[in-house]
């Protein structure tokens, strides 16, 4: 737990605008950031930059965030696109947050509010029949049923067996990872350094052997297996009818193809294993994603997904505010536009886009790694191994996300408009999430011809950012 009695109040967020009418404070920023050292900069004002500067600040160390853009948030950013609508410009749903912070930096105080829906996902299905899905047994047994009772009595054990393993991923996820040590360390951190990793071992060994042998080799299983193999270990194939529709209704598609079956919750969990990705349900280590996405958790309940009023900037948001309550300072308009590093190879200070100099014991880039470093770390510094790998890294991807503001809640074809207004999530599926061909399109260049689709409408839920219909 952190000691919330090193928490000052110090000013809140810096604009550095470099027009006529920044007006003093501009230059006052300016001034401090060049007059004093810190013990922390942070290069970029993304969620992940502002909880690191938070953690930093409430350590007792002096910190400042450097945010590019005129707002902070980076890919948990709210941005009013369209007159009176807010649109969440990146990210779109919480849930992975971990609860860990959300606790100890008091983000609730500070603004965040989880929004949670009646139901999760609404799935259609050309014969008239969908499936509603929820957050309870009770309510998901019946719309299982409806397509396969054995999927219905199948399904609450695969859930209790991810819940499982999900404890060991909590661990995982809110410990300090074994790093090692620098050679040159006294005997002190040495010592201190042994027992930290010893705590470390001895707490995931005992997690382990609560899971048991064969659940840890089912946990092993998951993680390295394909999507398809976990689901045809848990549920059985059933015959699958595909039939191609022509609506104008799905955003305009001619040709959508869509289950009419009884593998209807097959295909659901198969889309939750590549929503996001360009992977195929075939492709190894492709469950760790069914995981993945049941490891969150809103107010304490596992596998609930939530808008944030406000859209995701909201996030960020309460972020800096606990933050700066901290003590953190945060310039937006603030551009890095060089590391610079002293001859044994350490970062002393970064050079920014109008020449200031900022002098910082330590950096932090909350940037991609190509971004840090191919543009912002000099040349000849890296070795030649390590740019190879960051010039090969790999960012394309196959998602694209369309933004709207409509008039009224969009039709569906058989939901009614009270399902579209409660549900999270509206899902659109297809055969390409078993037979890889939305993938392949996107491998080769192409747009899908079947694509995965989801649909969200959180102005449902939050009232904040839109117009009143």
């Amino acid at each position: 737990m952190l000691d919330y009695g090193i928490w000052k109040s110090r000013t809140l967020i810096w604009r550095r605008n470099f027009s006529s009418s920044s007006g003093s404070s501009s230059a006052s920023a300016t001034r401090t950031l060049k007059e004093k050292k810190w013990d922390a900069l942070v290069i970029g004002g993304g969620h992940n930059g502002l909880t690191a500067a938070a953690y930093l600040d409430c350590g007792g160390l002096s910190v400042a965030v450097l945010e590019r853009r005129h707002v902070i948030g980076g890919a948990a950013v709210t941005e009013e696109l369209i007159p009176g609508f807010k649109f969440s410009r990146c990210s779109y749903l919480q849930s992975l947050l971990r609860p860990s912070i959300i606790r100890e930096l008091e983000l609730k105080k500070h603004g965040l509010k989880l929004l949670k829906p009646t139901a999760m996902s609404f799935t259609p299905c050309l014969d008239g029949r969908y499936m509603l899905f929820g957050f309870d047994e009770e309510h998901n047994y019946p719309e299982i049923a409806k397509f396969s009772k054995r999927y219905a009595d199948a399904y609450p054990r695969y859930e209790s067996q991810l819940h499982k393993f999900c404890k060991l991923m909590d661990f995982l996820l809110n410990s300090h990872p074994p790093e090692t040590l620098h050679g040159d360390s006294s005997f002190k951190d040495q010592m201190k350094d042994r027992l930290q990793k010893s705590v470390f071992w001895v707490r995931c060994m005992r997690l382990i052997v609560s899971l048991g042998q064969k659940d840890m080799v089912d946990f092993v299983e998951l993680l390295l297996s394909p999507t398809s193999k976990v689901l045809n270990k848990w549920f059985e194939l059933l015959s699958v009818e595909w039939y191609i529709i022509n609506s104008s209704l799905l955003l305009g598609a001619e040709k959508v193809f869509l289950p009419k079956f009884d593998d209807v919750l097959k295909v659901i969990i198969a889309g939750d294993a590549i929503i996001g990705s360009m992977a195929s349900i075939h492709a190894p280590g492709s469950g760790y994603v069914l995981l993945h996405h049941v490891m969150g958790e809103t107010d304490g309940d596992r596998n609930v997904w939530s808008h944030v009023e406000g859209g995701m900037g909201s996030v960020s948001l309460a972020i800096s505010k606990a933050a700066c309550e901290a003590g953190a300072q945060i310039l937006t308009n603030a551009e890095v536009s060089q590391l610079m590093i002293k001859g044994s190879g350490e970062v002393n200070k970064i050079l920014m886009a109008d020449e200031t100099q900022v002098h910082s014991s330590i950096v932090l880039s909350n940037a991609t790694p190509y971004k840090t470093f191919m543009e912002l770390v000099p040349q000849n510094v890296l070795p030649d191994d390590f740019i190879h790998a960051i010039k090969c890294t790999d960012y394309n991807s196959g998602v694209t996300k369309l933004t709207l503001a409509l008039i009224n809640c969009p039709n569906s074809i058989v939901a009614s408009q009270v399902i579209l207004r409660w549900v999270l999530n509206i899902q659109l599926l297809s055969a390409s999430v078993l037979k890889d061909s939305a993938c392949r399109d996107a491998w080769n260049g192409l747009p899908s011809q079947r694509p995965v689709m989801e649909m969200t409408i959180p102005s449902s839920l939050d009232k904040t950012i839109s117009p009143p219909v």
